[in-house]
């Protein structure tokens, strides 16, 4: 190890900046972030600087470098564009033993600023020794994914409650297993969730209860309609700390590969006509291992709640009193409009968005076809591959234009993404001319007719054939 990792106490100390345009000014926002009295030494302040100076939060040492703007400081920083200058304020501040950092200079600098992810009052530091400050943001931007905003709340109350629990749990090992049932258990949801007096409270029952059983917990999770790249942050956490993954047919294998290597996945996927797994059974193996303490991921396509049965899986957790969260994804109507170029909503063509499921005959008894018939709105049609013949001679019987636009997206957001469109009165024949099977979502209306221009992955477009 090169350098001696040092997270420094500048509160209240005096620290000197040397330059003043924006690099000098950035590193001043992190030390005044930091609580440091800062001086920053300069001929001419750039607009951040002179402001901070207008409202007494920095003092300036107007000219060029003096080597008495060293006395009293504990710490500096050499940013100007001059590397005569900044070699000058290295040498001085080495031979009063003061810690200097000259920007982009590791040679002349005898500390380094890291990285830094934030999640006060915990700081997680990545430095690479000026070797490659590159690297070091590039892997701080990885890592920022990974860390939850909840841990600063949790960090927070731990440091409330320190005591308590080196008190009630005397023992390393015993208040080593204290922590880490903690940090498996729900109090990260409540802090999550913005609950934190719950959240204190809850650590408060923790600490005089005896050892507690496992208590499991559900997270419904929306994958999204294909592409990993659209996970949520939150989503990828989850599937790093599952123990039991529970997923939909439409799940791929490149999500699924994002998870806890170790964990138990189970598919529960569902298709029309062809229910693998009952909706019965998917809640029968929620809450089995819930309450065997394990934390589940029921891992669903698109959205939890739009035409996921979500609803209905949540009520069966509350009625069984499981803890559960819920963790919404981007739905089929939203991505793969977007990966096909189609505007949902223009000022100039729809005014509205519908979403329908056309899963077989039964929901379309029910849809309101008069209003889905209405001109300016768009219709996002899903699982409706098989009903398309139904479809469009309802639309067509409730005076919805022949000529209306559409667009049949297949995989959408995949890389085998196909994107059909035609005209409404085409529809089910180019279907079955192309072969476009499920999964498959359906645009219909006058923004449909811009995929053709506007289309940027997957496939090229197949665009409607002149009818002979």
């Amino acid at each position: 190890m090169r350098l001696y990792p040092v997270f420094a106490a500048l509160k209240g100390r005096p620290v000197l900046v040397v330059g003043g345009g924006y690099v000098a000014a950035r590193k001043t926002a992190a030390l005044l972030a930091a609580g440091a009295h800062v001086r920053v030494g300069a001929p001419a302040l750039s607009a951040p600087l002179a402001q901070w100076l207008a409202q007494g939060r920095i003092v300036h040492n107007a000219g060029a470098f003096e080597e008495y703007w060293l006395d009293d400081v504990w710490l500096v920083v050499a940013a100007t564009d001059d590397r005569r200058i900044n070699a000058q304020v290295a040498a001085a501040a080495q031979l009063r033993r003061i810690f200097v950092n000259v920007v982009d200079d590791a040679e002349l600098s005898s500390f380094h600023v890291p990285a830094v992810i934030d999640r006060a009052p915990l700081l997680v530091a990545i430095s690479s020794g000026g070797a490659a400050p590159m690297l070091a943001r590039w892997l701080r931007e990885r890592l920022e994914i990974l860390l939850d905003h909840a841990l600063g709340p949790l960090a927070a109350l731990l440091q409330r409650r320190r005591g308590a629990i080196r008190a009630r749990h005397r023992n390393l090992s015993a208040r080593r297993d204290f922590y880490e049932r903690l940090f498996a258990g729900r109090i990260w949801q409540m802090l999550r969730a913005g609950n934190g007096n719950v959240a204190e409270r809850e650590l408060d029952r923790a600490l005089v209860a005896s050892t507690p059983a496992p208590t499991g917990s559900v997270a419904l999770v929306g994958a999204g309609p294909g592409d990993p790249g659209l996970l949520t942050l939150r989503a990828l956490r989850l599937l790093n700390e599952a123990d039991v993954i529970l997923h939909d047919r439409l799940v791929g294998a490149e999500i699924l590969d994002l998870a806890r290597r170790d964990a138990q996945r189970i598919a529960v996927g569902k298709q029309a006509s062809h229910h693998h797994v009952t909706q019965e059974r998917i809640h029968a193996l929620m809450l089995e291992h819930a309450r065997a303490g394990r934390r589940v991921v029921r891992l669903k396509g698109g959205d939890p709640f739009v035409f996921g049965r979500g609803g209905e899986e949540l009520e069966f957790l509350r009625t069984h009193d499981v803890p559960y969260e819920v963790v919404p994804g981007i739905t089929a109507a939203l991505a793969c409009a977007a990966y096909a170029g189609v505007p949902l909503t223009h000022r100039d063509h729809a005014q509205s968005v519908r979403l329908v499921t056309a899963h077989c005959k039964e929901s379309l008894d029910t849809l309101d076809w008069r209003a889905l018939a209405a001109e300016r709105q768009t219709l996002a049609i899903y699982m409706g591959v098989a009903q398309l013949d139904t479809l469009r001679d309802r639309l067509l019987a409730h005076g919805r234009a022949a000529t209306t636009p559409f667009a049949l997206i297949e995989n959408g957001t995949r890389p085998e993404q196909r994107v059909i469109t035609g005209s409404l009165a085409d529809l089910p024949r180019l279907q079955r001319q192309h072969g476009v099977q499920s999964p498959a979502l359906l645009i219909l209306g006058e923004v449909a007719a811009l995929a053709s221009k506007l289309a940027w992955f997957g496939q090229d477009l197949r665009e409607l054939e002149r009818a002979a």
